[in-house]
C-alpha cells in the first residue's frame, strides 16, 4: 500500500470513529441505550413527577442486555436489580430499567424494555 493511500485510509478510519462516538446520544451525561427510541408520552408523565427533568426510552432488547450496557458505562453505580428491573445512579441522575412495565397514563402493560433517565435536582 502506498503511503498516500495509507494516510487516506487512516484519516477515513479516524473520521468514522469520531462520528460513531459523537453519534452517541446522552441525557444528563448518561448514554442513551443504542437504538432506544424516545417515548414522548411517558417522558411527559415522568417529567411532571421529577424535579430536574427526564427522558424515557424504549427498546425491544431484553432487560439483561440493557442492564449490562449500563453497568459498563463510566460513572454509573449499579444500585441493584432483579429479572424485572434495575437501578443505576450517577450523581443526581437515576437510571431505571424495567421490563415489563406499566404505562402510568393508560395502565397498559408493555413487554418491551423501558429506560428512564431522571435528573433529581
Amino acid at each position: 500500500m502506498k503511503v498516500s493511500t495509507l494516510v487516506v485510509f487512516v484519516t477515513f478510519l479516524a473520521v468514522l470513529t469520531g462520528l460513531v462516538i459523537a453519534g452517541t446520544e446522552e441525557k444528563f451525561g448518561v448514554a442513551v441505550y443504542p437504538g432506544a427510541k424516545l417515548d414522548a408520552e411517558t417522558t411527559k408523565v415522568v417529567v411532571q413527577m421529577s424535579t430536574g427533568g427526564a427522558g424515557c426510552y424504549r427498546t425491544g432488547d431484553g432487560i439483561a442486555k440493557v442492564v449490562e450496557f449500563y453497568k459498563k458505562q463510566p460513572g454509573l453505580e449499579y444500585m441493584g436489580g432483579d429479572k424485572g428491573g434495575a437501578m443505576l445512579k450517577k450523581g443526581k441522575v437515576d437510571v431505571t430499567i424495567q421490563s415489563p412495565w406499566m404505562d402510568m397514563k393508560t395502565g397498559k402493560k408493555n413487554s418491551d424494555t423501558l429506560i428512564s433517565i431522571v435528573n433529581q435536582k
